[in-house]
């Protein structure tokens, strides 16, 4: 091990953040070293949704058919469900309470296939890292080291000076690196230069427990996550969310997982021995044999740090945001952060762009981090309105809860209204299940981009229905195309490691190109300009771009390199010769 060495970034963390950061400068071609103080990746199931935004990542780096091999399909990932339990023979075993399409499964399909080409898919963290950390290992050898923690962090204005311990023979060595990636959950480098994390906590001590199981003779194939409630085990927190956790999917999981929520002052949280008997009862499957693997706790929150930027420090992941479990925004937030940030490190280090282009990764970033915790909290709490939809307020004595559910299902008049009343009322929570426009829908207001002074189209305040929009600042929207034989996603002209892309159609074609030839010699920024419809070397082959693009067939948009919108133009009539020019000059802060 060196005493001493220089490397351009060093990333404190090895989870999902900090290896999707390592796989996307590799790519960029960015030399830096990641430092991890365990010895493995994560052995917690953790997050396991994986949003479409983050699979179209996933996607423009090479990674997104590996998960898809292995993730759950979507057979057995477009369904939720709401049930008493999963065995027994008594009037309220095995009722169904709701059920819902999730993730683009069932109704939501069409839509979501309408808006991106990659679909949802679900990869519990402790699998989905291990696949990371060899894609990271793999183009940056010797770079990835685990079992290597932090101990003392210093920055100047030319950089950062880190003290790292190898926890194997206990040695120390010195990085000097320009710019340092915390993504270290926020437990070590933002404490170091006083960020704060703000905002609710101690709210639900979680409690969940991965387990070895049969369920096949019980769960429903269709579902990726199971709630329970019940008259013994109350609400769907209280009762438990069981989910499957692979490797093989379905009812055929080999592993499982289930989370009960505890009040943080409830001594029972800490009682291991009262969960497995916990579990045979709440699922009414007494002899089930039950394998536990890991029983965790963590504590719900939602947070959001004060800054991202600290000089050379740039935080991300947990280290800038934390949330509540529901909707899954936590890891997707994450590992789009590090797709942000990487393109920008790339830029700045390889001298085409100012150090202040840094300055827009908080300024786009940290009100998405802003929003999902928000959508994560209010999707948390609003459980708590389902179990309202019985009708029984908090505390209730079993006499009541039990009288209720008789009552639920009784197949009398007032019953059907009862289950008409929980069904519309259960039905609020597709804000968590059916958050397409969060998962996709945002933009940057402010940040490595030019405005045009248009309006942002307007969000669903339930969260689903996604209106595309090539406005500066947004995702570039999804649109097949064809070339030399290929079916390509918009998304795909947009490669690695970080060129703009330049989309016209023909009548602009020569303007457009002879002005991204201008703005390429002053800058040395390479701009492919790509030429969209008939008779071009892109066909739009059922009009869905030329629907979408909303400029004129020789208008132009530029794209950035993690394809957002960093400037367009409406047409090229009147348009000024270095105007394209200017743009590339404002968005790298040049």
């Amino acid at each position: 091990m060196p005493g001493s060495f220089d490397v351009p970034v060093l990333i404190i963390g090895g989870g999902g953040c900090g290896l999707s950061s390592s796989i996307f400068l590799s790519d960029h071609g960015i030399d830096h070293l990641l430092v991890e103080r365990h010895q493995s990746t994560s052995l917690l199931p953790k997050a396991h949704y994986l949003n479409q935004r983050t699979m179209e990542i996933f996607r423009q780096y090479g990674l997104a058919d590996e998960v898809y091999a292995v993730g759950t399909p979507m057979e057995n990932l477009g369904t939720v469900k709401m049930v008493t339990t999963l065995g027994g023979d008594g009037p309220l075993d095995r009722r169904t309470l709701q059920e819902m399409d999730a993730f683009g499964g069932g109704s939501l399909a069409e839509a979501y296939d309408r808006d991106s080409p990659g679909p949802s898919t679900n990869y519990p963290q402790l699998r989905l890292e291990p696949l990371l950390r060899r894609h990271a290992e793999s183009r940056a050898p010797g770079r990835i080291r685990f079992h290597h923690e932090l101990v003392i962090l210093t920055q100047d204005d030319d950089g950062v000076v880190a003290i790292i311990r190898d926890r194997d023979d206990d040695q120390t060595y010195t990085v000097r690196a320009r710019y340092l990636i915390a993504a270290d959950g926020g437990k070590t480098v933002g404490p170091m230069f006083g960020v704060e994390l703000r905002g609710p906590t101690g709210l639900v001590d979680m409690v969940n427990l991965h387990f070895r199981a049969d369920l096949s003779p019980w769960w429903d194939d269709r579902a990726v996550i199971t709630f329970f409630n019940n008259p013994s085990g109350g609400s769907t927190w209280g009762a438990g969310a069981m989910a499957q956790m692979g490797p093989t999917w379905g009812k055929h999981s080999e592993e499982w997982s289930i989370t009960f929520g505890f009040r943080p002052d409830d001594p029972e949280k800490f009682d291991e021995s009262t969960i497995i008997p916990k579990i045979r009862s709440l699922l009414n499957v007494p002899d089930l044999d039950i394998i536990p693997i890991n029983l965790s706790h963590w504590i719900v929150e939602a947070v959001l740090a004060d800054r991202y930027r600290v000089g050379r420090v740039l935080l991300a992941g947990d280290a800038a945001h934390r949330h509540p479990p529901t909707t899954g925004l936590g890891l997707n937030t994450a590992i789009q952060d590090a797709h942000n940030l990487a393109w920008k490190l790339a830029a700045v280090l390889d001298g085409r762009a100012d150090d202040a282009l840094l300055d827009t990764y908080e300024a786009e970033r940290r009100p998405v981090g802003a929003r999902n915790v928000e959508w994560a909290m209010f999707t948390f709490a609003n459980h708590a309105v389902v179990d309202a939809g019985f009708g029984l307020p908090p505390g209730a004595p079993t006499e009541m809860v039990e009288r209720a559910y008789a009552a639920h299902f009784s197949e009398t008049p007032h019953g059907a209204t009862l289950r008409a009343r929980f069904t519309e009322v259960a039905d609020t929570q597709r804000t968590e299940f059916q958050a397409h426009d969060i998962e996709i829908g945002f933009g940057y207001e402010a940040g490595a981009l030019v405005p045009d002074g248009s309006e942002a189209p307007p969000r669903d305040p339930m969260g689903f229905a996604y209106q595309p929009t090539t406005r500066p600042g947004h995702r570039l929207p999804h649109a097949w195309l064809a070339h030399d034989g290929r079916r390509l996603f918009t998304h795909d002209l947009v490669g690695v490691p970080g060129g703009f892309v330049l989309l016209t159609g023909p009548s602009g074609a020569s303007v457009w190109e002879s002005a991204a030839s201008r703005a390429t010699a002053k800058f040395g920024v390479p701009i492919s300009t790509l030429v969209i419809g008939e008779g071009a070397a892109y066909i739009d082959p059922d009009g869905t771009w030329a629907r979408l693009r909303e400029v004129a067939d020789d208008g132009a948009i530029l794209v950035r390199p993690d394809n957002h919108v960093a400037w367009r133009a409406h047409d090229c009539a009147g348009v000024a010769a270095d105007e394209l020019t200017a743009a590339i000059g404002t968005v790298l802060h040049r």
